[in-house]
């Protein structure tokens, strides 16, 4: 079975681990498309409501939160990333040194 760029990218974010973040365009290097990190949101967005997904662990590269600042989306994605002990710095920037998910180092 051919897997469709949806579930490659489902599949992906669910191995995020708990405690570890990684950028849409990452993942979509991850994948083999590195000028396709819209195509990850896209590909979130698009996520069954009972595929259960660690969503809030895709980030931007700059170690943000996409959603626009203090809306409920933002609100939740940050306290779900906080609820698994990932600190914000002052700039509500993540350090991606040290939160970032590389799975060749697991």
């Amino acid at each position: 079975m051919i897997k469709t760029w949806n579930q490659r990218v489902w599949e992906l974010v669910r191995g995020i681990p708990r405690g570890r973040v990684a950028s849409y365009g990452q993942l979509a290097s991850m994948l083999g498309q590195p000028r396709k990190a819209r195509h990850v949101g896209y590909a979130l967005h698009q996520t069954p409501e009972e595929l259960i997904l660690p969503w809030h662990r895709v980030i931007n590269g700059r170690g943000k939160i996409s959603f626009p600042d203090y809306t409920q989306q933002y609100l939740l994605q940050k306290a779900m990333l906080e609820a698994e002990e990932i600190s914000f710095q002052s700039d509500d920037r993540i350090d991606l040194k040290v939160y970032g998910w590389h799975p060749s180092n697991q």
